[in-house]
């Protein structure tokens, strides 16, 4: 029956979590754990708040796996506790873009305050939305599951051991090493090019190119060059770029959506987490355009679009 209490403080271990990325999310600046904190909730919604409360972030909460979960809660309790969670500001479904090596997806979190949030404090939510949680990238499905051998291939004749390959040059070795190809004064010796390698290096990890450094290196020289390496030396350091400031990670697209339905828009526009259909009240239907109407702001814009008559003298 629907009105059996679960106990919150039982919270079972083995919770359902959700698919990566998905499933409960605990919103910021909550207030700490208290023992009162749903006290103004109806027993039954007390109980079920405290029961999430307690639950880990990615856990499934959603009103089928609650119902499993909590005895005496059906589907339909579920989702009558959590709408009306909603409603009292603990609850919300927030609709995010995530954007990650694999591509772009959209997924549907259920965010949880602790303490109760108006709406005014959810649009603010909405629009400062928080930066992208690496942990939320879908695991690789092509890995082979710890617990499960990799294929053996079977047994063949031992093999002629390979050809040693050439030593891996890096990046910043190359660039030096290519200089004499735009300024043959410039040309340097493989030691110079290990000598120097460590502050070109620095270059790159400043956010240069390889057309920076060679520029900087061999624009201007002094005829002649007596000492090529000694003077991509002094200019390696001597012009070393300043650091970048790191840019600010790119919030996701975020926007909320009604507990009931789903439907996704502003914060504004779902007061309570429900839209305007599920808080049964009318839906306003926007005015049919005449015909007569349309073909009057097309001579209009036709109108404002037509260049102005010439005067003859």
């Amino acid at each position: 029956m629907a009105d059996t209490q679960p106990s919150a403080a039982s919270v079972p271990s083995a919770h359902p979590m959700a698919n990566p990325g998905f499933g409960k999310r605990s919103a910021p600046g909550q207030e700490p754990r208290r023992h009162h904190d749903f006290a103004h909730l109806p027993a039954r919604e007390a109980s079920v708040a405290g029961y999430i409360d307690r639950l880990k972030d990615g856990s499934d909460i959603s009103q089928k796996t609650l119902a499993a979960q909590l005895p005496g809660i059906g589907q339909w309790a579920a989702a009558t506790v959590l709408r009306n969670l909603g409603a009292a500001g603990h609850v919300r479904h927030v609709r995010e873009h995530l954007v990650g090596p694999r591509g772009a997806r959209w997924v549907t979190r259920t965010y949880f305050s602790r303490t109760p949030r108006n709406d005014a404090w959810w649009a603010t939510f909405q629009a400062d939305a928080l930066p992208d949680d690496p942990s939320d990238a879908a695991p690789d499905g092509d890995s082979v599951p710890e617990d499960e051998p990799a294929h053996q291939p079977p047994a063949q004749a031992p093999s002629p051991p390979p050809s040693p390959s050439p030593p891996h040059r890096s990046r910043a070795y190359d660039t030096l090493a290519s200089l004499g190809r735009t300024a043959p004064a410039m040309s340097l010796s493989a030691a110079d090019c290990e000598a120097l390698e460590a502050l070109a290096a620095d270059w790159f990890a400043r956010g240069a190119d390889e057309a920076d450094l060679v520029r900087a290196l061999t624009e201007g020289l002094p005829t002649p060059v007596h000492h090529p390496a000694g003077l991509a030396r002094t200019r390696l350091i001597a012009k070393l770029p300043p650091e970048r400031a790191p840019s600010p990670p790119r919030p996701p697209l975020r926007m909320l959506e009604c507990l009931t339905c789903g439907t996704p828009g502003r914060a504004e526009t779902l007061p309570g987490g429900l839209c305007t259909a599920c808080q049964g009240k009318p839906v306003p239907v926007p005015r049919a355009v005449r015909p007569d109407d349309v073909h009057t702001h097309v001579a209009h814009v036709r109108a404002a679009a037509r260049p102005p008559a010439r005067t003859r003298r």
